[in-house]
């Protein structure tokens, strides 16, 4: 049975949504990015205005561009008309899908001429020497190519009567925006203003989402904040979306104005926006800010997607916060969205940067499956943390495959991770061979490695091997960092007594106030007041990093060459400087003594003050609490001194102090107040330190 169809009574009547026209053969594919907010114009709220002195028309959509239509689509009439009747083709040849379909094709031919006003004229004369408004505005949406539509914009300016030039020129536009030529939108716009054209909110929304597309947000604010001298207020559609403009050029509290306002009013905000507010809360540093536009998110009803999620997992990463950023993985997994390349790289970041080498190296071996590739930024991440937590034989494995994928040869950074692995570990021999694969492979030692090398040889006591890599450096012209001395003070403390004088020179070429500070200790010198005040000169040129292990090994070598009055002086140096904050607590039920990261050398320094401090207590009438506690840290980081609890066990047993293992938490050593007051009136206020 031969279908009818439905004829309107209006012969210049077109469909509200017009077909879309497939790219010619001068444009590129255009993709969406996700990252960019949505911009339509059907999305902003347009003032009603009566129109009935128009034709009524079909051509709904086309008018969105015009602020004085009305919002709601003109009423038509239908007739219903029998497809065997021999009016039927003459009707259907006088129908609006006749009309739309050969103004669609007009389009087409548009698209694909050449670009002279000639060409376009000869297309557009079928149309006759008066043009339609809607006919005009219909062929502009239709096409694809913006500079063919210039002149044909030139064209209906001339044929078309009573024409409003702003909704032509909107229609162009967009136009330009499609095909992401910021600049040939922007002297389409000059054109306007010099043919005495106003511009009106579509003009504007449309620049500006033209800016957003081509990743242009500083030209995004600028025409946003040009709308008030043209006399255009922005709605809530056009502030939204600069919300993502604002957070692109580092405008934080703009774009924070804007989105106090989008949540009070209730404003429709784009997933694109959220991410940008994500990844502007991380660069800053503001992780909690992070999360809670996520929580955010869940509370409108807004839906996450990948860029999103990735944004949240790199901020998570950079603040150390791996369970975090699970649970945020777990959470994208249920909805059901799958990990790409920067997820798993998100991923790996966390869990490198939080030591939670289980979890990455289960991520990694996820990347291998699914073969995505690792660049030289990731698997640098993996040595890193595979040589502060130990994970040797893994290290050792990803290197040999990283080699072997010929995808990403070793850097610098490489090899020096892998040389500070084995440092670390004291393993040598596999040190030296990774340090000459390093040279053979072109790659000079940098400050980085040749401190490893000290590192290992002074904990070796080859005393000889640091003095060489000393002198190596001196060659390389490379200047000494704090590490660096620091490592050299550390070999120190390691060396016998009689190879002390071979480092010391090198010391006081590399720092000569380190060097000053190390003679009154070396020499015993007198003169307390002088010894003060260059080791706090010393410690206030000092990087921060490493101010707490220079002091302890300073105070290691107090001790070891019986120097307690300048190992007292250091850590009171290190408590007044808070290179040692918190050393002490003190609570109604108990007094605590914590020793977690000090060398043994200033753990039993502080030990011996803390235990002349109650005895004074004890001394002026003061009451101790019910418990006194030391806690020499548990011990589980490979680089935490697990020697400390055992020192400290054997030494309080030497000392016949009350002081006892606590069985439920590791490296706590717990007495009663009855027993410590016992022990310290029958021995006396101070402590010798063992040599």
């Amino acid at each position: 049975m031969a279908q009818s169809f439905l004829l309107c009574c209006s012969s210049s009547s077109f469909p509200p949504h017009p077909p879309s026209s497939s790219s010619f053969h001068y444009r590129q594919k255009i993709t969406n990015a996700s990252s960019v907010p949505s911009y339509s114009s059907r999305h902003f709220k347009l003032p009603n205005f009566s129109s009935s002195h128009q034709p009524k028309t079909l051509l709904q959509d086309a008018k969105l561009d015009d602020p004085n239509a009305k919002s709601s689509p003109l009423s038509k009439t239908s007739i219903w008309v029998n497809p065997k009747s021999p009016r039927a083709k003459h009707l259907w040849k006088n129908s609006y899908h006749a009309r739309s379909s050969s103004l669609t094709k007009l389009a087409k031919s548009l698209d694909s001429c050449n670009p002279t006003q000639e060409h376009v004229s000869e297309i557009l004369k079928v149309l006759g020497d008066s043009v339609l408004e809607p006919d005009a505005v219909f062929i502009l949406n239709s096409m694809v190519n913006p500079y063919t539509a210039l002149l044909a914009v030139e064209y209906f300016k001339q044929k078309v009567k009573s024409v409003r030039h702003v909704i032509l020129y909107n229609v162009t536009l967009k136009l330009f925006r499609k095909v992401k030529d910021f600049e040939g939108a922007e002297k389409l716009f000059d054109e306007m203003l010099h043919r005495g054209v106003n511009p009106n909110l579509i003009t504007f929304s449309t620049m500006i989402s033209c800016a957003s597309v081509c990743s242009l947000p500083h030209k995004a604010v600028k025409w946003f904040e040009m709308m008030p001298s043209f006399g255009c207020e922005p709605d809530n559609n056009v502030c939204s979306s600069m919300i993502y403009a604002y957070t692109r050029t580092g405008n934080t509290d703009m774009a924070l104005r804007l989105y106090d306002r989008a949540k009070a009013g209730k404003w429709h905000v784009d997933t694109a926006v959220f991410s940008g507010l994500i990844k502007m809360y991380g660069v800053s540093g503001n992780y909690v800010g992070c999360l809670n536009v996520y929580n955010d998110m869940k509370v409108l009803g807004a839906k996450p997607n990948l860029t999103t999620y990735n944004a949240l997992l790199y901020a998570m990463g950079r603040a150390k916060r791996a369970r975090d950023a699970k649970a945020i993985y777990g959470e994208m997994i249920s909805n059901g969205l799958s990990p790409n390349w920067p997820t798993y790289a998100a991923l790996l970041q966390a869990y490198c940067r939080a030591r939670f080498n289980r979890d990455a190296l289960n991520v990694y071996k996820e990347m291998k499956e699914k073969g995505k590739d690792l660049d030289i930024l990731l698997y640098n991440m993996l040595f890193d943390m595979c040589a502060n937590v130990g994970c040797v034989d893994e290290a050792v494995k990803i290197f040999e495959h990283m080699k072997s994928s010929g995808t990403c040869p070793p850097d610098s950074f490489t090899y020096a991770s892998l040389i500070n692995m084995y440092s670390s570990i004291g393993k040598i021999l596999e040190m030296e061979a990774m340090f000459n694969e390093m040279m053979e492979s072109g790659f000079e030692p940098n400050i980085i490695v040749l401190t490893s090398l000290v590192h290992c040889y002074g904990k070796a006591k080859r005393t000889d091997d640091v003095v060489k890599i000393f002198n190596q450096l001196m060659d390389l012209g490379i200047s000494p960092d704090g590490r660096f001395c620091d490592c050299l003070l550390y070999a120190m403390t390691q060396v016998p007594k009689e190879e002390l004088g071979k480092l010391s020179g090198c010391v006081e070429k590399a720092n000569p106030k380190l060097g000053s500070v190390l003679r009154y200790i070396m020499e015993k010198q007198e003169g307390g007041g002088d010894f003060r005040t260059e080791a706090s000169e010393l410690f206030n040129s000092t990087e921060a990093d490493v101010k707490k292990s220079m002091c302890n090994c300073l105070i290691d070598l107090c001790v070891s060459l019986d120097v307690p009055d300048r190992a007292r002086d250091l850590l009171d140096l290190g408590l007044t400087l808070e290179i040692y904050p918190d050393i002490q607590s003190r609570s109604q039920a108990k007094w605590s003594l914590h020793l977690k990261r000090l060398s043994v050398g200033a753990a039993l320094t502080a030990l011996s003050v803390w235990i002349s401090d109650l005895s004074k207590a004890l001394e002026l009438g003061e009451e101790l609490p019910p418990l006194l506690g030391i806690n020499t840290g548990g011990g589980k980081h490979r680089f935490s001194d697990k020697v400390l609890p055992t020192v400290f066990e054997s030494y309080l047993k030497e000392l016949k102090a009350p002081f006892h293992k606590d069985a439920n938490k590791a490296g706590w050593f717990l007495a009663t107040s009855e027993a410590a007051t016992s022990w310290l009136q029958s021995r006396g206020s101070t402590v010798a330190l063992p040599q």
